[in-house]
């Protein structure tokens, strides 16, 4: 279903995916099925969205950004694809944006990664598997699987299970207390 605000230019766009008021999907970019894509939410040509993904209210998915199955994208969520960032207009700088391959810095959200509402996510970088990333964290570095970081910049300071909640200890050395999934369950889901 598309709100009769939302713009979508995409041809390749999952059948049961639902975009809302004034949200903005180019033509170029890949959206799965069952994906929510939320108000005023942007999504440019070459940026890549798997299936039963959530994207909140104002959130940029910019060109050479992917975002596997299962993540949550919350509210306001920046992403960024430059790492030396000049207008391209600039006569300084046009030479450098003639082509992609000489600015476009890649970013990977891997599956059931949560990214907390207004955060910024520098580019370059490898999201792990059902990592979360608390809210308002500025994160400069890649994340470990199933890791929790927070802060800015972001640093990781506990473990969380594929359900979500904090873990006692490490992902890979002890079981859930909120959803009993064991280390060794944990384990299988993050890495097959």
């Amino acid at each position: 279903m598309h709100h009769a605000t939302a713009i979508v230019e995409t041809d390749t766009i999952g059948p049961e995916t639902n975009v809302w008021a004034y949200a903005h999907v180019m033509p170029g970019a890949i959206v799965g099925n069952r994906v929510n894509i939320g108000d005023h939410a942007f999504v440019e040509g070459g940026a890549v969205i798997g299936d039963n993904v959530t994207l909140k209210n104002s959130v940029c998915v910019w060109e050479g950004i992917t975002i596997e199955d299962d993540c949550f994208i919350g509210p306001a969520v920046t992403f960024t694809n430059d790492r030396n960032p000049r207008s391209p207009r600039m006569d300084a700088a046009a030479a450098r944006y003639a082509q992609g391959k000489s600015w476009l810095v890649k970013t990977v959200v891997r599956r059931g990664c949560s990214i907390g509402a207004a955060s910024t996510i520098c580019p370059g970088l490898d999201l792990g598997t059902f990592a979360m990333i608390a809210a308002g964290s500025v994160v400069t570095r890649d994340v470990p699987a199933f890791a929790l970081v927070m802060g800015s910049p972001a640093r990781r300071v506990a473990d969380v299970c594929s359900c979500g909640q904090r873990l006692p200890g490490k992902f890979d050395d002890c079981d859930c207390e909120a959803c009993g999934e064991t280390a060794t369950q944990r384990v299988q889901r993050g890495f097959k």
